[in-house]
């Protein structure tokens, strides 16, 4: 059974991804470690989906530590690019920063219309727990490419991925509004909706 003080590593060295878990399952867990917190490196992340790579960083952090591990893969899937980046949205480019990954997006797309520009956010989280036990959840948010960055919230693609129903990217919604709607927040209350089953 899983108990308010249980102690949570999030497998991940990304800080702002750190804060946005931390924020949504806070009354789940009261203390929460990185891989930081015990000089862990993220193993490779050589699976070919999203859940390949959740399993892969959350049952090596579980296997380290014997403490209950949340793993998140998470990226941009553009349309008109096959999937592109997909699951290679954090090492696109060569350089493999915020920056330079959203040019090398930008520039494929360009001179391609609004319509063809169609993509969408897709995170999926892996719970493990020291018994081998296992939860999966996914969440999935849908926009449009823009032509150029805007907004100085976010990070990753937010700049670039523009919502329609919000009319402005991701990158321009402040904290909260992101964690009421972002692909990550999908799948964390998907998964605090089964921990509430078996709490």
């Amino acid at each position: 059974m899983l108990s308010r003080m249980d102690k949570l590593l999030i497998a991940s060295n990304n800080p702002k991804k750190i804060i946005e878990i931390k924020e949504i399952l806070g009354d789940f867990f009261d203390e929460f470690y990185t891989f930081n917190d015990f000089g862990l490196e993220s193993p490779d992340e050589n699976g070919t989906t999203f859940t390949e790579n959740s399993l892969i960083k959350g049952e090596y952090g579980c296997r380290k530590t014997g403490m209950i591990t949340l793993a998140d893969d998470s990226g941009l899937c553009v349309d008109y690019l096959q999937g592109e980046p997909g699951v290679y949205s954090a090492r696109y480019a060569e350089e493999g920063n915020d920056i330079k990954n959203y040019q090398k997006i930008l520039e494929k797309l360009h001179g391609v219309p609004y319509h063809q520009r169609t993509a969408y956010f897709i995170s999926v989280i892996a719970l493990v727990f020291p018994d081998g036990k296992k939860i999966i959840s996914e969440g999935k948010v849908e926009g449009i490419i823009g032509t150029e960055p805007k907004g100085e919230n976010g990070f990753g693609y937010d700049p670039i991925f523009y919502l329609p129903q919000y009319q402005c990217t991701m990158a321009e919604l402040s904290k909260e509004e992101k964690n009421k709607i972002s692909h990550r927040s999908m799948a964390l209350k998907k998964l605090k909706e089964q921990l509430e089953g078996i709490k």
